[in-house]
């Protein structure tokens, strides 16, 4: 009942909300990102970052230090964190934080699928996996010829089953239907995740349906530039849009017509709250669509905090969590590859 979460959110989930609250203070302020951004050597953002509550995870870490293990630390704090808090969840929350990782298994079946097609070694590709998306048959993925294959024998037990109804084929697996693949499986767990969020109801299905509905909106645009000069035909692309969101049903129509960047600014500007992202871009330009895309989204988030007695703060902690982590990324690899003019080209501050 939406006004009066107040009265019982604190018997099951207040113990975590405070948890989570606690976890959001220990993000990267914008000082921490401007010091980041001066170090000289992967070494100096060791030692910046044993300050931080990144410290505990780095400090035994021997130099020199690589990129690759920069991330991997900082990505084992996000899966600690989840997993404690995962722990310690009653329904329905525990199933709640359940589907925040479902995108992450996505990624991984995606990944494991198209490095076998290019034989890689499954070994590499598993190590390159998101530890929040990992499950017990995974490595067996790496034998499926097709999409029927990859349901039958690996993933019919695991979360990802009820999605993969849309893309079941008995066409073999190339780079496009792979990919197709993905955003058929995306948009089927976002539907979920928005049909369940709005069943919880008050608070929770408010904020996490503006969270999802800009995150469906946001896959829809990059659909629509990333399939433009492809033989995907309007109904193909449509298809792959999900059915909520602000640009659903009408600016779907007009996103799956779109021939090139400018005509897709030309629909999003009609959407006064996607206004702000183009405005920042100059015609034809889409490189940087991503990090306004990114802006746009911590904004978002960081406004999720601002309510209490809802879930939405752990999907906000876990996506801050994880743009700090990719913002950690880019700086590294400026460092490491000693590209520090563009050290600011692709760093989102959160705070």
């Amino acid at each position: 009942m939406y006004g009066f979460e107040a009265l019982t959110f604190n018997i099951h989930a207040g113990y975590l909300e405070a948890i989570v609250r606690g976890h959001r203070a220990g993000l990267l302020t914008a000082a921490d990102y401007n010091n980041l951004c001066q170090c000289e050597t992967l070494d100096d953002i060791k030692m910046h970052l044993s300050a931080t509550e990144y410290g505990p995870y780095l400090q035994n870490e021997p130099s020199p230090l690589h990129t690759t293990t920069i991330v991997e630390k900082c990505t084992l704090k996000l899966v600690d964190d989840y997993k404690h808090m995962l722990c310690q969840a009653t329904e329905p929350l525990s199933t709640f934080l359940e589907y925040i990782t479902y995108g992450h298994m996505i990624d991984n079946v995606v990944l494991i699928v198209t490095g076998t097609l290019h034989e890689r070694d499954v070994q590499e590709l598993l190590e390159k996996c998101h530890p929040l998306g990992m499950f017990d048959s995974i490595a067996t993925l790496a034998v499926a010829q097709n999409m029927r294959e990859l349901y039958r024998l690996v993933l019919v037990d695991t979360p990802l089953a009820p999605y993969f109804s849309e893309c079941i084929t008995s066409e073999d697996l190339d780079d496009m239907n792979i990919e197709i693949m993905r955003n058929t499986l995306y948009k089927a767990y976002l539907e979920d995740f928005y049909r369940f969020c709005q069943k919880l109801g008050g608070a929770t299905a408010e904020i996490m349906s503006d969270l999802l509905s800009f995150e469906a909106d946001r896959r829809a645009v990059n659909i629509s530039i990333n399939s433009i000069g492809t033989e995907l035909t309007r109904d193909d692309r449509k298809k792959l849009y999900s059915n909520f969101g602000l640009f659903y049903p009408y600016g779907h129509e007009e996103l799956a017509v779109c021939e090139d960047i400018d005509q897709v600014r030309g629909v999003m500007e009609k959407y006064p709250p996607y206004q702000s992202i183009f405005s920042k871009l100059s015609y034809g330009e889409s490189q940087m669509l991503d990090k306004a895309f990114y802006e746009e989204e911590v904004k978002r988030l960081c406004l999720a905090f601002e309510q209490q007695f809802h879930y939405g703060v752990f999907f906000a902690y876990m996506r801050l969590r994880e743009q700090e982590i990719r913002n950690l990324m880019w700086i590294s690899e400026c460092v490491a590859q000693n590209q520090k003019s563009r050290v600011h080209d692709s760093v989102v501050f959160i705070f």
